[in-house]
């Protein structure tokens, strides 16, 4: 461990963070020398606003015991989606209760596409609202913003967040933090996604580190991304009902693995500590050493049971002692917090180092806060730098939050708000309004493609890229199955382009590829939006400058023709045998263009080029014709039949004229080709 520290430097550190929601493609953040702050601030505990240093206490977040979400989200919508998963359901009030009729009534409505119904949802929401009720006004604002009953106004729909958030919910804020996020306000959004991180980060485990549940992107591109859903189905996965079943004989491995999936709420499985805790038990019964660890976890946190240190401080010393090397960071986490034991920064700190020897994210993070706040060591901003660096490369959200707090202050790294924003935002979108995602997934995986637009439109709102591009995704593929409501009815083909228009734009802003080519699409085509070649080189641009082979080959479409860039035959070049580079399966359509460029440069004017040029309008008169007239039931037959006919025709034919020239060609004489020449 000593050694690792000796090595630990700043000259140069690249931290490849998770894939950023901020973010569709991974983002690497590159920290040098010129981001640390100024040394006398770095070690001096006194200095102004360092409040890093003003607690003894180990870490920024309370120890109280785990809060479902509806208490963490208020306004949450589980109440509707898992109400038999929080007690406190049992406990609305006579307000909370209209707010949620309504709400359910909304969710209904979307579901049945029944606009009317959806319409009385909206006026009893509207009514709550200006009654005061800050969720309603939370839900108003999603209204505006959509354009769902009502015509569309940002103006409003921010009014309604701001005073939603300003009377504490959670998701108002989101979408206030987005709204100044878009418009790059980042003093405004970082003090909004510094407070959501915070609350997110308080639901995060702080022994055995959860792993990081991103949410399903339904689509890969154009087609359905079957995999991931397949690995999504929770219960009902074929997988899951093998592994369960298993379990149930007494298989002490499948047993563990099944409490994962309960505690941890993996593959689409629901988050239910009791069966978790039930699972573990009987795993432990077995001698499986992993469930200690676990059982540990849940006595240290009080999940599904009531908080025992004294327990926890028990079965993680059973696990530690089983070599399970991430055992080790739960017990160095009682010690210095003094849970169960006595606090001792010295054997916290050792058993600190033990895990982070192992590679184990929450080890480095934990380093990384002794040095911060100089806890048993010296204060050395640097080296928690380093911790929190090797800890984020693993995955730790915590350490995203404390690197997105030393960019917010100053402290130990220089002030960076739009980093910090960035981290903070990549924080928050974990926190427990993030169940929208789930919710969303099963009612898709269900077949209820409308409520699964309604709630990824919400989460869309709040700045999920992922959740912008899955609504988009569904709008463009399901048509009319998907049922939008506009603001006079069901959406019109012009408001459902429109409104994938918006999302598809959202989610390229983040990052996303596939999104920003299907917005140059959207203007070189005129779908959803008037034709405009100029935007869509610019947003092939932008997808390009995410090497992609599609948007390439476009940008050297367009110099080929003069469409929205330069005409330009050696930029169309550059651009095709980019795409090919990049993507080796582009071999054909690059072929193919390179041909047109070869023919347009040689024969400027000539038919050939008039031809080539007359393909695009062609195409679409051929397509219609392909598809109501060949593909009619029993054309497509008689089609083939009829083609194969020709072709045998055609080689018999082939076969008899090979067939006469050879008998007309003279036989070889090589005597006489060879013969002297007589004088």
């Amino acid at each position: 461990m000593k050694n690792r520290e000796i090595q630990l430097s700043f000259n140069l550190l690249l931290l490849a963070l998770l894939p950023l929601s901020t973010l569709a493609r991974p983002f690497v953040l590159v920290l040098t020398q010129d981001d640390l702050s100024d040394p006398a601030v770095t070690h001096n505990p006194s200095s102004p606003g360092d409040f890093f240093a003003d607690s003894s206490d180990f870490d920024d977040f309370p120890d109280s015991e785990s809060l479902p979400d509806s208490v963490l989200d208020p306004g949450s919508w589980s109440p509707i989606f898992e109400p038999e998963s929080d007690e406190s359901n049992n406990e609305l009030i006579n307000s909370e209760l209209i707010y949620y009729d309504a709400v359910r009534k909304m969710v209904e409505a979307s579901s049945r596409g029944e606009y009317r119904l959806m319409e009385e949802a909206a006026s009893e929401i509207d009514a709550a609202s200006i009654g005061g009720d800050p969720h309603a006004q939370s839900v108003m604002g999603f209204f505006y913003n959509t354009g769902m009953t009502r015509e569309k106004n940002k103006a409003k729909a921010f009014l309604h967040h701001y005073f939603a958030a300003q009377d504490g919910n959670m998701q108002s804020k989101m979408a206030l933090a987005y709204t100044y996020y878009r418009q790059e306000m980042h003093d405004k959004a970082v003090k909004l996604y510094a407070e959501l991180a915070e609350v997110a980060v308080n639901s995060f485990i702080i022994s055995k580190d959860s792993p990081m549940i991103e949410p399903i992107r339904i689509h890969n591109g154009a087609e359905e991304n079957k995999e991931a859903l397949r690995k999504s189905r929770g219960e009902e996965d074929e997988d899951f009902q093998i592994l369960e079943y298993q379990a149930q004989k007494g298989n002490a491995g499948a047993m563990y693995k099944i409490g994962l999936f309960y505690y941890f709420g993996l593959r689409g499985v629901r988050r239910n500590h009791t069966k978790a805790l039930g699972w573990f038990s009987k795993a432990e019964e077995k001698g499986e050493p992993r469930s200690m660890e676990l059982l540990g976890e849940i006595y240290a946190r009080g999940v599904g049971v009531k908080r025992n240190y004294t327990k926890a401080l028990e079965w993680l010393t059973l696990a530690s002692n089983q070599q399970l090397t991430s055992a080790y960071n739960g017990m160095g986490y009682l010690y210095v917090k003094g849970y169960g034991v006595e606090k001792n920064y010295t054997k916290g700190k050792e058993y600190f180092e033990k895990a982070a020897e192992n590679e184990e994210a929450g080890g480095f993070y934990n380093l990384g806060v002794m040095y911060l706040k100089g806890l048993g060591v010296k204060r050395d901003l640097k080296v928690a730098c380093n911790y929190f660096a090797l800890a984020t490369n693993a995955g730790q959200p915590k350490a995203f939050y404390q690197l997105a707090k030393m960019f917010h202050t100053g402290v130990g790294l220089k002030k960076n708000l739009p980093m910090a924003t960035a981290l903070y935002k990549l924080v928050a979108e974990r926190g427990p309004w993030s169940s929208l995602s789930r919710w969303a997934l099963e009612s898709y995986l269900k077949g209820d493609v409308s409520k699964s637009f309604l709630l990824y439109s919400r989460l869309a709102e709040m700045g999920y890229e992922i959740a912008q591009s899955n609504a988009a995704w569904i709008l463009d593929k399901y048509g009319e199955r998907c049922v939008c409501m506009g603001e006079s009815g069901i959406c019109t083909d012009a408001e459902r382009h429109k409104r994938a228009h918006d999302l598809w734009w959202q989610a390229s802003e983040q990052g996303n590829e596939h999104a920003a080519l299907l917005i140059g699409d959207a203007y070189y085509y005129g779908r959803g939006t008037e034709r405009d070649y100029d935007r869509a080189a610019e947003a092939y641009m932008h997808a390009k400058s995410q090497a992609n082979a599609q948007a390439m080959f476009n940008l050297g479409y367009m110099h080929e023709h003069g469409e929205g860039l330069p005409f330009d035959l050696h930029l169309a070049k550059r651009y095709y045998d980019q795409a090919l580079e990049v993507d080796p399966a582009a071999k054909l359509p690059v072929t193919l263009a390179l041909a047109s460029l070869w023919v347009r440069k040689n024969y400027a004017d000539g038919f050939l080029v008039h031809v080539i040029d007359s393909l695009p309008d062609f195409y679409p008169k051929v397509e219609a014709w392909v598809e109501n007239v060949i593909m009619e039931e029993g054309n497509a037959t008689i089609l083939t039949l009829f083609i194969c006919l020709l072709t045998v025709l055609y080689l018999r034919e082939r076969q008899r004229r090979h067939g006469a020239a050879a008998a007309m060609v003279p036989p070889h004489q090589p005597a006489e080709q060879g013969a002297p020449i007589v004088n």
